[in-house]
């Protein structure tokens, strides 16, 4: 499965790229995600591994960097017990100090199951992703008003 996110930020990319790759962001803008736990690597570079502890719930998740091609491109892998979530974020410059996100995740579920229920899960799953950049539009646009 495949879901795709486009939002557009009032931040220069530089600025959207460097908190889109830094993990220790994410319990800032993820609402459901209570805290990182470093495993490997220096944080954010490429091979680096972290633990997304969520604040309710058991699914746990490990997080690898698997490409940062900074400002414009950073590549994920999401792993858990059930599935498997391929990030790719693209960063690309807009007029007057804009960046336009597009965010892509292709979910692949284990088992039969588990697929089955990722095909019934479609809507709120691409619910949930335009929920969590939306947060990330939010956190950047706060973060540069804070400066201001």
């Amino acid at each position: 499965m495949r879901s795709v996110v486009v939002v557009d930020i009032n931040a220069p990319q530089e600025e959207v790229a460097s908190l889109f790759a830094d993990p220790n962001n994410n319990a800032k803008w993820m609402e459901d995600v209570d805290r990182i736990e470093p495993l490997s690597g220096e944080q954010g570079m490429t091979g680096s591994t972290y633990r997304l502890i969520p604040k309710h719930g058991s699914m746990l998740f490990t997080a690898t960097v698997v490409s940062r091609n900074l400002p414009n491109e950073l590549w994920l892998s999401l792993d858990a017990s059930t599935v498997t979530v391929h990030v790719h974020g693209t960063l690309s410059i807009l007029s007057d100090g804009r960046t336009r996100l597009v965010s892509e995740e292709v979910f692949k579920f284990r088992g039969i199951l588990n697929t089955a229920f990722g095909l019934l899960a479609r809507r709120a799953i691409r619910k949930a992703h335009h929920r969590h950049i939306e947060a990330f539009k939010q956190f950047v646009e706060r973060q540069k008003r804070g400066r201001l």
